[in-house]
């Protein structure tokens, strides 16, 4: 299924130009256009689904496959000393653009880039609500 107004459907599809890294029948790997970092690219898949949410299973083990081996063979290539696999789900998480994508953002020591979050302490009583709601 492709979503004619949806942008990643179109650059997935090579309607739009981009830097394409590595593609396949079902993703389209290229250069983020507004990276956080020298390197910054996006696994996009070549059929739309929404978010996380709505990915096939298989698509989904694929993803990240396919993430760990572009982040060991771009860990050589630009000399980097980490990465940060990212995946934003719903607009209060940080989801922009509503086709399912995932961030992979080389990180060089020193290098400032804004992901991290204030570390909270996890409470008794979520831990326990948490754990008896999932039985």
């Amino acid at each position: 299924m492709k979503d004619d107004n949806c942008i990643f459907c179109k650059i997935a599809a090579g309607e739009i130009p981009s830097a394409t890294l590595y593609e396949d029948e079902d993703f389209r790997v290229i250069l983020d256009l507004g990276p956080a970092s020298k390197g910054h690219a996006l696994i996009i898949p070549k059929e739309h689904y929404r978010n996380l949410y709505d990915l096939d299973d298989g698509l989904a083990s694929k993803a990240l496959v396919l993430a760990k081996r572009m982040t060991v063979r771009l860990k050589e290539i630009l000399g980097c000393d980490g990465y940060n696999i990212v995946q934003n789900n719903e607009e209060a998480a940080g989801q922009t653009v509503f086709h399912f994508h995932m961030h992979m953002i080389p990180r060089y020591q020193g290098d400032k880039v804004g992901l991290g979050w204030h570390m909270g302490k996890l409470k008794e009583e979520d831990k326990e609500e948490i754990l008896n709601k999932l039985k």
